[in-house]
């Protein structure tokens, strides 16, 4: 029997972890867009890096739900940090030598990263009882906020490192093989538009986020869930499920649960996704881009406590209704005009639709299971909900070049207005499950 005591310094292992993950992959992903934009030459390539990230997230997550359910959290969440250091080096490789497919292969590393980096929210939830176990969810995505914060802000910093390794680009243009190269006046510096500094200073920190997984996530956190688990825990005792997926499936509160993750995440991730790109053909500035991105990423993260005690104490369905009332603003607000307080409103409004959406699925499906059933479901969960991402952030590129940002949005508040509908039928038929 672990006192809470353990549970919470492996709370706050955890979190730090996550944090230098977030702060990382926030950086890379900040110029993610603008990167493959000049790196492919098109619209349509600016989206792709994203979406071979969500993609390759959704391969491997259920793959990742029976990894940390076989051999522990700790091999999980190392194997997570290890591949995403790998994808940073990578990603450094194809900028300085203005490779696209290389990028496009260090997209892979990051999003197996993530696969493992999104199952925490689970790992950290079952080590307490569950009448806490939003809040704490709440608490580890909060982790997000040191990326919303840093992240960007790292840009700059993660420059002069790489000026001083020597691992920033020469500034002379090097895309003279792509269409995009034609509209660079002849001489001007690359560098201004492109930099090597997030995955420099992003290789750095997950380096650090590996060694601190590696050496200080002990106990075994699966050894400490089993104590609040109604059933034993696969990691424990070899258990097995009572019930195939298929049956869990169609559980009500698990569909939802896994409806609002999904919906939600496939928003978020299109209209983010293809931001960068529209603000960098309306002339603004990396900074400003930063600052925008920075405010989506708040928006994502930094109420998640103040989430998981609403969750708690106003009940999930209540939390998924104001998610997609908030997504709803953000997608008709983002696009009414290229100035930043517009943009910066409305993402701010679709990162914090998908926060409260994202805790809320995530508590429900906790509760919703337990043991080596809460395991499978979660992996499945998150390799669905990380594909129908992938379709999201690949459409957005060919949306923006067929309507611009206006068409992107329009679609993501019609996905909005279809979870409203949803919420509102499964919650019905739960209720009558629960009746009978």
């Amino acid at each position: 029997m672990y006192p809470l005591r353990v549970s919470h310094r492996l709370v706050v292992t955890l979190f730090v972890s996550q944090s230098l993950f977030s702060a990382a992959q926030i950086s890379i992903l900040t110029l993610h867009s603008i990167a493959a934009g000049i790196l492919g030459g098109t619209d349509a390539a600016a989206g792709m890096p994203t979406t071979v990230v969500t993609f390759s997230q959704s391969m491997m997550a259920y793959a990742m739900g029976i990894i940390m359910g076989r051999y522990g959290r700790r091999v999980g969440m190392c194997t997570a940090y290890g591949f995403a250091f790998l994808g940073a080096v990578l990603g450094l490789i194809s900028v300085l030598h203005g490779n696209f497919p290389l990028l496009l292969i260090s997209s892979v590393g990051m999003g197996i990263a993530r696969s493992g980096s999104h199952m925490s929210r689970f790992v950290v939830g079952e080590m307490f009882p569950a009448a806490k176990r939003a809040q704490m969810i709440g608490r580890i995505v909060f982790a997000g906020t040191i990326g919303a914060i840093f992240g960007p802000a790292l840009i700059e910093p993660g420059s002069r490192l790489a000026r001083f390794l020597s691992l920033e680009l020469p500034p002379q243009p090097f895309l003279a093989h792509t269409d995009l190269a034609l509209t660079i006046t002849p001489g001007a510096a690359i560098t201004q538009e492109l930099t090597t500094g997030p995955w420099v200073l992003a290789s750095f920190l997950l380096g650090i986020s590996f060694l601190i997984a590696f050496f200080l996530l002990r106990p075994e956190p699966a050894l400490v869930a089993a104590q609040y688990s109604d059933s034993p825990h696969p990691a424990v005792r070899g258990s097995k499920s009572k019930h195939t997926l298929r049956e869990l499936l169609r559980l009500p509160n698990v569909q939802l649960a896994i409806l609002s993750m999904l919906i939600c995440q496939t928003v978020m991730s299109t209209l983010m996704t293809i931001t960068p790109w529209h603000m960098h053909l309306a002339d603004h500035s990396n900074a400003q881009v930063s600052l925008v991105i920075s405010a989506h990423v708040l928006g994502m993260f930094g109420l998640s406590p103040l989430t998981g005690y609403l969750i708690d104490r106003y009940g999930r369905v209540i939390m998924m209704v104001v998610a997609t009332l908030l997504l709803i603003a953000s997608t008709i607000i983002a696009p009414l005009s290229t100035q930043m307080p517009y943009l910066v409103a409305g993402l701010f409004l679709l990162g914090l639709g998908w926060n409260f959406g994202y805790v809320a699925g995530s508590s429900m499906l906790a509760d919703a299971l337990s043991g080596a059933e809460r395991t499978r479901v979660a992996g499945f969960n998150d390799m669905l909900v990380a594909f129908c991402a992938g379709l999201g952030t690949l459409s957005s590129g060919f949306l923006f070049g067929l309507g611009g940002f206006l068409f992107v949005s329009a679609g993501g508040g019609a996905l909005a207005l279809l979870l409203l509908a949803l919420i509102r039928t499964l919650s019905v038929k739960q209720m009558a499950l629960k009746q009978a």
